[in-house]
């Protein structure tokens, strides 16, 4: 399927203040004190998330013993993280207190296009997270020829673009579909799936395109990943030393369980076809790669590293 960016463009010329063109979000939390308590729970969480993703990005920029391939692509991690959470919690947060819940074609536009470039890219980077590791355990000593930082530019590089490849595309041939009845979406953001199902028109090849599109950016690189912790499995099974295979359990177990966590929760969502309705579910789900797991990150590599903790011992010898 081919996009000139038409729809988009369009969309970007509707004036933002129009209730007519507005979507609806119906949120994720109601007007109760419960949910009042919940939406504080999430802004702490999201303050956490940036706060921990920054401190991360700045001790792997300072500290010269994290200057390695692996750090260098947990730092691209965290910058995926914070933007993603920033691109979706302050619009929910903002609705709820305003009691508003429009969002202009512009600003879905926006969270669908970043929404895919930041999880797509994401995908890929911890597949080549994993390729790292991989390497690390496998191939010790070839480690710094393998993993050159040339070749780690060009996986970081791809990761990006790939991304935004893919969310350019999507973002624009959804926001071109005629939307003639309910612009209300059962969600607290705009996500590609929920505006699909909105659409007033055939949208089987746009289905189609769209399951091809999980399918390379889901399924392909968390095949990566199972192939290479299948192998590091064995590697570390032939081990002799049980210091050594804990060290490299301990590694590899912080990473896969970021990988499971991302990959499980955004494939519930989307390869599963149009006819299915959304729910609550669906999105406590969401919310667990959009929320949670961009705080979780810096948590599970921070706590179970020591050389993260040493880099942050050092930083804050010096500055106090």
């Amino acid at each position: 399927m081919s996009w000139t960016g038409a729809g988009l463009v369009r969309a970007m010329k509707t004036p933002s203040n129009s209730t007519e063109v507005d979507f609806i979000l119906l949120g994720l939390f109601s007007y109760t004190q419960t949910h009042l308590f919940l939406l504080s729970a999430v802004l702490v969480i999201f303050t956490t998330s940036l706060m921990g993703n920054t401190l991360m990005i700045l001790l792997i920029y300072r500290d010269s013993r994290l200057h390695t391939p692996m750090y260098f692509l947990l730092s691209q991690l965290s910058l995926m993280d914070m933007m993603l959470a920033s691109s979706i919690v302050p619009k929910m947060a903002a609705n709820y207190l305003m009691r508003t819940r429009s969002i202009s074609p512009v600003g879905c536009g926006s969270q669908i296009f970043l929404f895919l470039t930041l999880a797509g890219g994401e995908c890929f980077l911890l597949a080549a997270m994993s390729y790292d590791r991989y390497i690390a355990i496998c191939y010790p000593l070839r480690y710094h020829v393998l993993m050159s930082p040339k070749l780690c530019a060009y996986l970081t590089v791809g990761s990006w673009l790939l991304g935004a490849s893919d969310g350019l595309m999507q973002a624009g041939t959804i926001l071109s579909f005629p939307f003639c009845h309910s612009r209300t979406i059962n969600h607290f953001f705009c996500e590609a799936p929920s505006l699909v199902r909105l659409a007033c028109t055939d949208t089987k090849a746009f289905e189609f395109f769209m399951y091809i599109c999980c399918i390379l950016m889901l399924l392909i690189p968390l095949s990566l990943v199972l192939a290479s912790y299948s192998l590091i499995l064995a590697a570390v099974l032939r081990m002799r030393s049980s210091a050594a295979r804990k060290k490299a359990f301990t590694t590899c177990s912080s990473h896969l369980a970021v990988v499971g966590l991302f990959y499980g929760a955004i494939i519930f969502i989307y390869i599963r076809p149009k006819s299915h309705q959304p729910g609550k579910s669906d999105k406590v789900v969401s919310a667990f790669y959009t929320i949670f797991t961009p705080v979780l990150n810096p948590l599970i590599y921070s706590v179970r590293n020591k050389e993260v903790k040493g880099a942050l011992r050092r930083w804050l010898q010096k500055t106090v």
